[in-house]
C-alpha cells in the first residue's frame, strides 16, 4: 500500500487532468514497456506520460520495490543504511519505499533522464520528512556520470531500457558504488530474468555474495520455460482504476530481483518460488535449496507444530 503522503501527493499531481488522456497515455506505455522499445527516446519523454505513469504505474512498481526490500530485511537484519543511491529514479519510488523500510535513511541521490518524470519526482519528495534527496539529471544510455558511494544502491525497472553491453557496465560501477547492499528490481518477465541471470554471473565473479532471492551462489537451476520470479497484490484507488479502464480494486504485480551483499551472510535453506498448494490438511511447496537445486517438499498435519508454522509461509518467503 503506498504511504498515505505519497497516495495525497499523487491525487494532487492528477487533478484537472483528462481520465480519458491518462487511460490512452496508459495504454501507450504499457504497450511500449512490453515491446522493450530501445529507440532512443525516454518512455515517460513528456509530462502526460509522466502523470499516466503516477497513475498507472507507480503503485505496482511501489510495491514491488517495497516487497524486495523486505526480503533483504529479512535476510540482513541488522542492515540500517542512513545513504541510498538509487539509478534511473523515475518518480522517486525506491526513496519512498526506503524510508518505509528504513526510517534512518537521511541522504538520498536520485539519477533521472527524462525532465518530465524528474519534475514530478521532484514535487512528490519535496520536504519528504528525515532523508535529504539530491536529483541528478543523466541518460545511462549514454552518460556515466560521477556518483557517490551509498550504503543502499538500487536499479528499479531500468534495465529494459538498456543495451545489453550497457546494462553490464553500468551494473558493474554500481557495485563499485555499494558500501552495503546492491538491489535490482526488474519485471516479473521471462526477458527480464535472463537479463538478471547474466548480471548476476558477472556480480558473483566481481566478488559479491547473494542475499535474496536465492539461498546459493550456484547457477540457476530453472530452466525455461520457467523462471524465477514472484508477485505483490496492489490495491487500486479508484483514479488507479480509472486510469487502467479496470474494475478490480487490486492487481497482481510480478517481478523479478537479485539482492547482493558486500560481506558473507548466512543464507536461508531454501526459498519458495510459487503460491503454495493447500489441500485438506496438506501444503505442498516449490523450493530453491541452499545446493542449488529446485524441489517439492509436502507437510501434513502430522508434522504438528511444523505445519502450523508452515502455513503462514507465502510466495517469496524464505524456508
Amino acid at each position: 500500500m503506498l504511504p498515505p503522503l505519497l497516495r495525497q501527493r499523487i491525487n494532487e499531481a492528477l487533478q484537472g487532468v483528462s481520465m480519458d488522456q491518462l487511460a490512452k497515455a496508459s495504454e501507450a506505455l504499457s504497450l511500449r514497456y512490453r515491446a522493450e522499445l530501445r529507440d532512443g527516446r525516454f518512455h515517460l519523454s513528456d509530462e502526460l506520460k509522466a502523470l499516466a505513469y503516477l497513475a498507472a504505474r507507480l503503485p505496482a512498481t511501489y510495491g514491488a520495490i517495497r516487497e524486495s526490500f523486505a526480503k533483504v530485511i529479512q535476510e540482513y537484519p541488522n542492515f540500517e543504511p542512513e545513504t541510498l543511491l538509487d539509478l534511473g529514479a523515475g518518480p522517486g519510488s525506491v526513496v519512498w519505499a526506503a524510508q518505509d523500510a528504513w526510517p534512518k535513511l537521511s541522504k538520498a541521490t536520485l539519477v533521472e533522464g527524462s525532465s518530465a518524470i524528474r519534475a514530478q519526482g521532484e514535487k512528490l519528495s519535496k520536504n519528504l520528512k528525515a532523508t535529504t534527496i539530491t536529483w541528478l539529471d543523466a541518460d545511462l544510455s549514454k552518460d556515466s556520470p560521477t556518483l557517490p558511494e551509498a550504503d543502499l544502491v538500487t536499479l528499479a525497472y531500468v534495465l529494459n531500457e538498456l543495451e545489453p553491453e550497457t546494462q553490464e557496465k553500468l551494473v558493474i560501477q554500481l557495485w563499485g558504488l555499494t558500501k552495503q547492499v546492491l538491489l535490482i528490481v526488474e519485471p516479473g518477465s521471462t526477458a527480464a530474468w535472463e537479463r538478471l541471470m547474466r548480471l548476476r554471473e558477472i556480480l558473483l565473479g566481481k566478488g559479491a555474495f547473494m542475499l535474496a532471492p536465492c539461498p546459493h551462489g550456484f547457477d540457476c537451476p530453472l530452466k525455461q520455460p520457467d523462471w524465477c520470479h514472484f508477485n505483490t497484490r496492489v490495491e487500486r484507488s479508484s483514479l488507479h482504476r480509472k486510469a487502467k479502464q479496470a474494475e478490480l480494486a487490486w492487481e497482481d504485480e510480478k517481478y523479478s530481483y537479485l539482492a547482493f551483499s558486500k560481506t558473507a551472510l548466512a543464507l536461508p535453506k531454501a526459498r519458495i518460488l510459487a503460491s503454495p498448494q493447500s489441500r485438506s490438511g496438506l501444503i505442498k511447496f516449490k523450493l530453491c535449496n541452499q545446493e542449488g537445486s529446485v524441489t517439492e517438499q509436502t507437510f501434513s498435519k502430522r508434522n504438528g507444530a511444523v505445519f502450523k508454522e508452515l502455513r503462514r509461509k507465502n510466495w517469496g518467503d524464505s524456508f
